[in-house]
């Protein structure tokens, strides 16, 4: 089981500011979160990055940490 939390636009995308979730992987986290919480959620995590235990995590197979906290990312916008 991880814990799931959203920034900026993914919290307004997912409707709640973290969750839950059992996955492997963080593809099959993405996967599953796309599928229960629509088609918003599913764009966004498309473009967003992604820290797990606070290090940005680029192999989207490899295994997830057992107790992880994955902080989902959008792009920001700023000047």
């Amino acid at each position: 089981m991880v814990t799931v939390r959203y920034f900026a636009a993914a919290r307004a995308a997912a409707g709640v500011p973290e969750e839950r979730a059992e996955a492997p992987t963080l593809a099959a986290l993405l996967s599953s979160l796309s599928k229960a919480r629509g088609a918003n959620l599913a764009r966004v995590l498309g473009s967003a990055s992604f820290l797990v235990d606070g290090l940005a995590w680029q192999d989207r197979e490899a295994p997830l940490p057992p107790g992880a906290t994955v902080d989902v990312l959008p792009p920001f916008a700023g000047g």
